[in-house]
């Protein structure tokens, strides 16, 4: 693969990935019939973070920002792919570790994050050219917000999404606010958003997030589709709305046990990204540039009109509830890593006040403590 070698000006930002844990590569394109085109290529940026499920630190942050600024600037480029290391996640979401230890307490400091934060999902909605999210595995939180910023999404039918925010002492308010109304309507949004349940790939791609999703597992040397979900089983005068649910009980179990037996193949993921940018290539590039940026004004305006406010309140946050839920999760181990919400809705009822006595009274018992 050849590189473009005109003489032209740089207009990327100085500096470089300074992380460690975002990288970014070119990647062949290809005709409809598999051959290489030269000269041409797509642009992958990945995070890569696996120990935390490539949850994004502030230099990543910041490595992301630059990533897609020299993407956008790549003549030679056809599409970008952003995606995740390993198998298991796309990305969770902030560091919760960072936040737990850092943030956690300076609202000053955590809005000043926030604006890098909200310049990355500025980035990707600003990038001129289209932008493929490949979900190789669980797209959570602010992984979902920076997933739903991008123009199309790809998935493993594997992945799971949704939101940890008011579970976790926050709110989803980098972007899924504001994008996932706009994606499922507003009754779905509000459930995801509040209850932070996962949805399934299957649930994802029938409410309307996902351009596609991919079976990428192998059983027995044969692809198959997700064994802990349910594709299709009709209730009784409803209608087929068990699709895409999570199975339960014994058919959980028998799942996966399948999934055991299994192994992990992105490589069928990577076809379906591949066959999407082939489709991208063939059509004019500045209509196609101008037509996605038409059809991003309608997250741009949400996210624009809300971002600033949403970055305070955010901030602001992190003295009290975001201060707990985050300890809580940093410190915690296996389900153990929320606040007793019970004790602490009684306890506020009661007129105590948010302060370090609070905060520590409703961490989670760890297993065998004051037992």
């Amino acid at each position: 693969m050849r590189e473009c070698t005109m003489d032209w000006k740089n207009h990327d930002l100085p500096g470089g990935l300074v992380s460690g844990k975002v990288n970014v590569s070119a990647r062949p394109v290809r005709t409809a019939t598999g051959e290489v085109i030269e000269d041409l290529h797509s642009v992958w940026i990945t995070l890569d973070n696996q120990t935390q499920l490539n949850s994004y630190t502030t230099e990543m942050v910041k490595d992301v920002i630059t990533a897609f600024r020299a993407a956008s600037n790549d003549r030679c480029a056809v599409a970008v792919v952003f995606t995740g290391a390993g198998e298991r996640a796309f990305c969770t979401g902030g560091n919760t570790a960072e936040y737990a230890t850092y943030y956690a307490g300076r609202p000053s400091e955590y809005m000043q994050y926030m604006r890098l934060f909200n310049d990355m999902v500025t980035a990707i909605l600003h990038c001129d050219l289209p932008v493929i999210c490949r979900v190789n595995g669980m797209r959570i939180a602010g992984g979902q917000e920076i997933g739903m910023a991008c123009d199309f999404s790809v998935a493993s039918d594997l992945a799971r999404f949704g939101q940890a925010g008011p579970r976790h002492g926050s709110a989803p308010d980098g972007g899924s606010t504001d994008f996932l109304p706009l994606f499922t309507g507003i009754e779905a949004a509000m459930n995801s958003c509040t209850l932070c349940e996962p949805w399934s790939a299957h649930k994802a791609l029938r409410l309307g997030i996902l351009t596609s999703i991919v079976p990428v597992l192998e059983v027995d040397g044969k692809q198959t589709p997700n064994p802990l979900v349910e594709t299709a089983r009709w209730l009784d005068d409803v209608g087929r709305i068990a699709h895409g649910e999570f199975l339960t009980g014994a058919a959980a179990a028998a799942g996966k046990q399948v999934l055991a037996r299994g192994k992990i193949n992105l490589a069928h993921l990577d076809v379906e990204v591949d066959r999407l940018v082939t489709a991208l290539l063939h059509t004019m590039p500045g209509c196609l540039t101008k037509t996605v940026q038409s059809v991003r004004k309608h997250k741009l305006a949400h996210w624009d009109r809300n971002r600033e406010t949403n970055r305070a309140w955010l901030g602001l946050n992190m003295m009290t509830e975001a201060r707990a839920g985050f300890r809580a999760f940093n410190e915690g181990s296996g389900s153990a890593r929320e606040v007793d919400f019970v004790q602490l809705r009684r306890a506020l009822a009661a007129g105590e006040s948010w302060g370090p006595e609070l905060t520590a009274a409703i961490q989670p018992k760890r297993s065998g403590a004051g037992q």
